[in-house]
């Protein structure tokens, strides 16, 4: 089964590890037809505690690592892994 990924902002990285991404949706209404934002907040796993407050990342979903962490940062190309 494909791993989800989803792209949102860094809100907060004062956990060692771990980093809580803001992920903003937007669906139209079903009844009145207009868009509406719906945001939700993520735990993630960052290995080398490398993200920081304000960086847009992508995160996939992972095996639990702890009782709030299902996702980990997807390290991209030009980042050293």
């Amino acid at each position: 089964m494909p791993r989800r990924i989803m792209e949102g902002v860094v809100v907060s990285n004062k956990m060692d590890k771990t980093v809580v991404v803001l992920i903003e949706r937007t669906f139209m209404h079903p009844l009145f037809k207009k868009i509406v934002r719906r945001s939700k907040k993520y735990h993630a796993h960052d290995e080398t505690n490398s993200a920081v407050e304000g960086q847009l990342v992508a995160i996939r979903e992972c095996p639990p690592r702890s009782k709030l962490k299902h996702w980990e940062i997807v390290p991209r190309d030009g980042d050293a892994a």
